[in-house]
C-alpha cells in the first residue's frame, strides 16, 4: 500500500489532526457510506481513549458533527460551522448526510468515554445511527492514526489516495529510497515526482504542490497580523504579530537579528492559527504544523537566490522522510508523544532545507537524522488539552533545530554513524516504552503542573 505525498500534506482545519481533520473525516465517511440516512432517528458519537480525555480542547466534537452533516476538513467554513455547533446544542437538529434532520443532543448522545479503549490505536470512535424503534441502522468503528489518517476497524486506511499498484520507485525505509537514489542517478525529488506520476499528470502534481505553499503562506501571513486572545480558557496572548513587528524595528537598529531569529514568528504565526481553528496545511500533523512552512519561509527569505524548483524539492523531499515515519513509527502524538510529531516535523524539514540548498542524499539524510536524534522521548502533555502550551512554541524550537541541523550538515560530507532508519525505530520503542500519561491524555507531566496555576511550575 503506498501514499501520496498530498495524503502527508493536507489542507485543513485546526487545531489538530489527529482530533479535530481525523474525526471530521470519520463523520464525513459515516454519513456518506448510510443507505438510507431518512430512516435514522439517532446517532450516537462515543469517543475512546485520547480522543475522550482531550477531545473537547482539540474539538473533537465540533469536528464530528461538522463530519455529520457533511463537511470536509478541506472546504469546511469553520466560522459558519461553530454557528451550526452552537445551534445544534441549542436544540437544533443535526442535518445527517446534509439531507436529514436529526433530533441530537450532546450530553445524550456524545459519549466522551474515559474508562475503555479500543483495540488498534489509542484515538478509537464508535458511530452508531438508530431508526425509529431503536434498533441498529449501521454501526462503523474508525481510529484517527495521526497526520490526518484514518482507518477502519479492521485497520483498513480510508480517505486517502493509496494505491495497490507497484509504484516506480517503492520504500519504505531509507535504505530502499538511497538504493533508488543510487542505482537511478536520480535525486529524492526525481524519486517523488516519477512516483507522483502514478496519480496524477506533472502540471497536477506542480499546481498542486505550488497550492501547498500558497496556503502555508496565507497562514503565516495571517498569524503575522493577528493580535488577541487565544480560544480555549489558558488567555495565551498571541505573539508572532509582536515578535515579527519587534525583529523589523530591530532590523533598522545597530544590532540587527539574525537570520534564524526570523524563524520564531513564522512558526509561531502558524501555530497561532491552528490553535484559533483557522485554514492550516498539516504537515505532516496539526500540532506540529509551523515547522515545515516555517523553514520554508526562511529558505524564500533568507537565502541567496531561492527558485520554485526549490521550493518543490522542499516539499517532495519533506514528503519522502515523512513517509519513512508513517510506514516505519507513527505520526500520531497518542501513540508515540510528541516526538512523533515536532520532532519528525523537524526531521522532514532539515533534510528538506539540505535538499533545496543543493545537498547530497547523505547530506540530506544526515540532517533528518539529527533533527529526530535530539527529539527523541519528547512527551505530549498539551496544558488543557488545548494545542497551545507547549505546543505552539515548540514548534519554533523546531523550527530553528531543523535550520541548525540543516547547516551543520551542509558543512560536512554525509558520513553519519547512525542511519536515519535506526532513529525512526528507536523513535518508535520510545514511543511503546512512554507511559500513557505523557501521550496526549493530558493526565501528567506539564499538563498536570501547568493547570495547577495556568503557568508550569518551576
Amino acid at each position: 500500500m503506498s501514499i501520496s505525498v498530498f495524503d502527508l500534506f493536507t489542507i485543513g482545519v485546526g487545531p489538530s489532526s489527529s482530533h479535530t481533520v481525523g474525526p471530521m473525516r470519520a463523520g464525513f465517511h459515516f454519513s456518506k457510506h448510510l443507505a438510507e440516512p431518512q430512516n435514522v432517528r439517532r446517532v450516537l458519537v462515543e469517543l475512546f481513549g485520547s480522543l475522550a480525555f482531550t477531545g473537547i480542547g482539540h474539538g473533537t466534537d465540533r469536528a464530528i458533527l461538522a463530519g455529520l452533516e457533511g463537511e470536509e476538513p478541506g472546504t469546511v467554513d469553520t466560522e459558519k460551522f461553530l454557528r451550526r455547533v452552537d445551534e445544534i446544542r441549542g436544540g437544533s437538529p443535526l442535518n445527517l448526510a446534509g439531507v436529514h434532520a436529526v433530533p441530537f443532543s450532546l450530553p445524550r448522545d456524545m459519549d466522551f468515554n474515559t474508562r475503555e479503549l479500543l483495540p488498534l490505536h489509542s484515538n478509537g470512535m464508535r458511530l452508531t445511527a438508530y431508526d425509529a424503534d431503536g434498533k441498529v441502522v449501521a454501526s462503523s468503528v474508525y481510529y484517527s492514526i495521526g497526520g490526518g489518517f484514518i482507518i477502519d476497524g479492521d485497520g483498513q486506511p480510508l480517505g486517502n489516495t493509496a494505491i495497490t499498484g507497484t509504484l516506480p520507485y517503492p520504500f519504505k525505509s531509507m535504505a530502499e529510497l538511497g538504493a533508488h537514489v543510487r542505482a537511478s542517478g536520480k535525486n529524492i525529488r526525481d524519486i517523488m515526482w516519477e512516483n507522483e506520476r502514478a496519480w496524477r499528470s506533472e502540471n497536477e502534481i506542480r499546481w498542486q504542490l505550488l497550492e501547498i505553499w500558497r496556503v502555508m503562506q496565507e497562514c503565516i501571513e495571517a498569524g503575522l497580523a493577528h493580535e488577541g486572545t487565544l480560544p480555549g480558557g489558558l488567555d495565551v496572548k498571541r505573539r508572532a504579530a509582536k515578535l515579527h513587528k519587534k525583529l523589523l524595528e530591530q532590523q533598522q537598529g545597530e544590532n540587527p537579528p539574525g537570520k534564524m531569529d526570523w524563524l520564531n514568528p513564522y512558526a509561531i504565526a502558524v501555530n497561532e492559527e491552528n490553535a484559533a481553528g483557522g485554514r492550516v496545511v498539516t504537515a505532516p500533523t496539526n500540532g506540529a504544523a509551523g515547522i515545515l512552512p516555517a523553514v520554508l519561509y526562511y529558505y524564500t527569505k533568507h537565502t541567496k537566490k531561492p527558485t520554485e524548483e526549490g521550493i518543490i524539492t522542499y516539499l517532495l523531499t519533506s514528503g519522502a522522510i515523512g513517509m519513512l515515519y508513517k510506514h516505519g513509527a507513527s505520526l500520531s502524538a497518542a501513540e508515540v508523544g510528541c516526538q512523533g510529531e515536532v520532532g519528525v516535523a523537524s526531521s522532514m524539514a532539515a533534510g528538506a532545507l539540505v535538499a533545496a540548498m543543493g545537498g547530497t542524499i547523505e547530506q540530506i539524510e544526515n540532517a533528518a537524522e539529527m533533527a529526530l536524534e535530539h527529539n527523541l522521548g519528547l512527551t505530549c502533555d498539551p496544558i488543557g488539552g488545548l494545542v497551545q502550551i507547549p505546543c505552539i512554541e515548540r514548534n519554533a524550537i523546531g523550527a530553528v533545530k531543523a535550520v541548525n541541523c540543516a547547516r551543520l550538515a551542509l558543512n560536512e560530507e554525509g558520513t553519519n554513524k547512525i542511519s536515519l532508519d535506526s532513529v525512526i525505530a528507536t523513535m518508535l520503542a520510545t514511543g511503546k516504552d512512554m507511559m500513557s500519561k505523557y501521550k496526549e491524555t493530558s493526565e501528567g507531566g506539564l499538563a498536570i503542573r501547568g493547570m495547577a496555576v495556568n503557568v508550569p511550575e518551576c
